[in-house]
C-alpha cells in the first residue's frame, strides 16, 4: 500500500517521472503496398467487398467486369462513385474490387464503403470530407432473422376467429 497515490499532484509527478508523453493528434501516414495501392474491406448487409485503389484514369472494375456492366442500374453506379465526388478526386483513381454475398444493392454499398476507406488510407487528407459525409461508417443494418411461431421475422400468421 506504500505505492498508493493520495492526490492529483502526486499522480502528475509520477507521470512526469516516468517520462510518459501523450500525443493526441498524431498525423496519419498513407498506407500503401509495394505497387502503390491502398487496400480496404467494405461491408453492407451480407455483401463484403475487397477494394484496391491506385492513381489512374478513373476506371472501376468489379469482379473482373467494368462497373457499368456489373452494376447496370444508374443508381448503383451513382452510389459507387459518391466517395470520389465528396473527396473531389473524380477520375484520379483506378479501382479494382472483388465483392461476394448479398444482392446488387448491398454489393454497391459495400464497394462504396471499401472505396471510402481505401481513399482515406491512400491520402489521409481526404478523411475529413469522407467522415463528414458518413462514408467511413459501416451501415450495420442487416435482415432480421425469422422467429419460431411467426410467418416472417415479426409478422404473425393470419388470425381466424372461426
Amino acid at each position: 500500500m506504500a505505492d498508493q497515490v493520495n492526490s492529483l499532484e502526486e499522480l502528475k509527478g509520477a507521470v512526469a517521472e516516468a517520462g510518459t508523453v501523450v500525443t493526441l493528434d498524431a498525423p496519419r501516414e498513407p498506407v500503401r503496398d509495394e505497387l502503390g495501392r491502398s487496400y480496404a474491406t467494405g461491408k453492407r448487409k451480407d455483401a463484403v467487398a475487397r477494394v484496391w485503389v491506385k492513381p489512374g484514369s478513373g476506371k472501376v472494375t468489379v469482379n473482373g467486369k467494368d462497373m457499368s456492366k456489373y452494376f447496370a442500374r444508374p443508381v448503383l453506379q451513382l452510389i459507387v462513385n459518391q466517395p470520389f465526388g465528396i473527396a473531389g478526386v473524380d477520375g484520379q483513381f483506378d479501382v479494382m474490387a472483388t465483392v461476394k454475398g448479398g444482392g446488387l444493392s448491398g454489393q454497391a454499398g459495400a464497394v462504396k464503403h471499401g472505396i471510402s476507406k481505401a481513399l482515406q488510407l491512400f491520402d489521409p487528407s481526404l478523411r475529413d470530407a469522407l467522415k463528414a459525409a458518413g462514408f467511413l461508417t459501416r451501415d450495420s443494418r442487416v435482415v432480421e432473422r425469422k422467429k419460431y411461431g411467426k410467418r416472417k421475422a415479426r409478422r404473425s400468421f393470419q388470425f381466424s376467429k372461426r
